[in-house]
């Protein structure tokens, strides 16, 4: 088949991620796939965005941003026809994005199946955490977007009943979970020698509420942790602060900021990890970190909330603590220390979890290929 995927993704992060897998995936299952999406998202640099769109964003007036976001249909939609055209897709595959239309433009000129990806539901998100200004506006055109897409793909369940509230067939509605690579997610021997200290790591953007702070005041403060470190691998705006707390508590040594790395350096520095850590998240979000550690077979501490026990179980296959008990994240890596068994335990069946569930980025293409190769779905635009 040929898949025309469409995106608005700037930034070479774990977006990126996500996107160049599932696209690789398509290419190793046999299909052909066309990109279209901004052309500074090829030169960007991974983990940050491109300085020009950043500039644009940081500099200008919310309601003139948004304003732009809808103009660049304009273009996008000028490049699709082209890209429609030339390629002769058998359907377009598009990551969702607020103000963003490329799939429905497809669709409606020449009726081409039309499938969205949807991660987050950013119209809720950005009025939450950004500077939405046009928030109604923003809403009607998500939900028109969703509702006119013939198959959707959100990232967890909890999206999925979002999607179907707006009254969309549960036909339509397929959870594509993040995935991994099997192949290069491959666990290591057992690495944990007797008094070598134990390592904690997390991996990821960085921001206050998730928490990583009370793991750094446990270093400090409880007796059984004087043979821990603990490993984080990204950025973010709550670096600083965990930087300065780390500092002031005498842990220079026993934190290690690795910064910004590259992402095939995620399975070395992943698989040094005893006890992997997922903090407080979104309720909506389908952290790639989860399955990347699953993969290897790490002890894993994460909140028990409902997109998380989509994926994970307590006791079987993971440590689940409750996100609004500040206490609750510091007893299970305080339990997982001293019981390397457990760790073990839950290592392996989280591994055999991502086998048996197939949460591979190559499951994720069949499950969208399962869809639009049905007979009654393969339809393509003029020749």
């Amino acid at each position: 088949m040929r898949i025309l995927y469409s995106h608005r993704v700037q930034s070479r992060d774990g977006q990126a991620v996500h996107i160049d897998e599932l696209v690789g995936a398509f290419r190793d299952a046999g299909h052909e796939v066309l990109v279209v999406g901004p052309p500074a998202y090829q030169k960007a640099e991974f983990g940050a965005e491109s300085s020009v769109f950043a500039a644009i964003r940081n500099q200008l007036p919310g309601f003139i941003y948004e304003m732009l976001e809808l103009l660049y249909n304009i273009p996008v939609s000028m490049r699709l026809r082209r890209a429609m055209k030339y390629f002769k897709p058998d359907f377009v595959y598009e990551r969702y994005n607020l103000f963003f239309f490329g799939g429905l433009i497809l669709k409606r000129l020449y009726g081409l199946p039309f499938h969205l990806e949807i991660n987050s539901p950013l119209a809720q998100e950005r009025a939450i955490h950004g500077r939405l200004v046009f928030k109604r506006l923003a809403a009607r055109l998500e939900r028109y977007n969703w509702r006119n897409a013939d198959y959707i793909y959100p990232v967890t369940g909890v999206i999925a009943d979002q999607v179907a509230a707006l009254g969309i067939s549960r036909a339509t509605i397929t959870v594509n979970q993040n995935g991994v690579d099997l192949e290069r997610y491959r666990p290591g021997s057992a690495r944990h020698a007797a008094n070598s200290p134990i390592t904690l790591g997390f991996v990821g953007f960085m921001r206050s509420w998730h928490g990583i702070d009370t793991v750094i005041s446990l270093l400090a403060e409880e007796a059984d942790a004087r043979l821990m470190k603990l490993v984080l691998a990204g950025d973010g705006p709550a670096r600083p602060e965990l930087e300065e707390q780390a500092n002031t508590l005498g842990l220079r040594e026993r934190v290690v900021f690795l910064g910004l790395v590259q992402h095939d350096r995620i399975p070395e520095i992943v698989g040094s990890f005893d006890i992997a850590l997922q903090p407080r998240v979104v309720a909506y979000a389908s952290p790639l970190k989860i399955f990347e550690y699953m993969a290897l077979g790490r002890a894993i501490v994460a909140p028990d909330q409902p997109n998380i026990r989509e994926v994970l179980r307590h006791e079987q296959d993971a440590l689940l603590f409750d996100p609004d008990d500040p206490t609750a994240m510091r007893a299970a890596v305080l339990r997982l220390a001293r019981d390397p068994e457990l760790r073990a335990r839950l290592g392996n069946a989280a591994r055999e979890e991502i086998i048996s569930r197939d949460y591979t980025w190559a499951g994720n293409a069949r499950r969208v290929l399962a869809v639009a190769e049905t007979p009654a779905n393969r339809r393509r635009g003029p020749d």
